[in-house]
């Protein structure tokens, strides 16, 4: 039923909290996980003339690489077939595309903010979930 599974990560617990989720799906459909990172770039939000934020390819990397060692640490990815990808960009448009590299499903962690919160805030899994070409599992991050 699901292949592949997309988990988007920001290194977040709530993050960490879809990955486990969607490993013990991966277990019970003999799916593939992908561990997606997007690290934003001053691009993806510029808001205006004279600000200015430029990370190296070497920044952007190492950043990537954190993310993903926060995202699995302490967490049993044996038995599961694993990878992990890294883009920059926005990251709700660079979620969207990745979904249309044919993957069943998406599960993503959120915080939890409440409808009136996330509304002001904008939500990368909101956005995901109107657009997703795919079923998308939200799960609740909260302690």
């Amino acid at each position: 039923m699901y292949k592949r599974i997309l988990v988007p990560t920001d290194g977040s617990d709530p993050s960490r909290y879809a990955l486990v989720h969607a490993l013990e799906l991966a277990k019970k459909f003999n799916s593939e996980v992908e561990l997606f990172h997007v690290t934003p770039t001053f691009e993806a939000y510029s808001v205006g003339v004279g600000y200015s934020l430029h990370l190296t390819p070497e920044q952007i990397k190492k950043a990537a690489e954190f993310v993903f060692e926060t995202t699995l640490r302490d967490i049993d990815i044996e038995n599961v077939p694993l990878s992990k990808k890294h883009a920059s960009g926005y990251p709700a448009s660079s979620i969207i595309d990745e979904i249309k590299r044919e993957f069943d499903l998406v599960v993503m962690g959120t915080r939890g903010h409440g409808v009136i919160a996330g509304t002001i805030l904008g939500s990368v899994t909101q956005r995901v979930l109107a657009h997703a070409q795919c079923p998308v599992l939200v799960v609740n991050g909260r302690n």
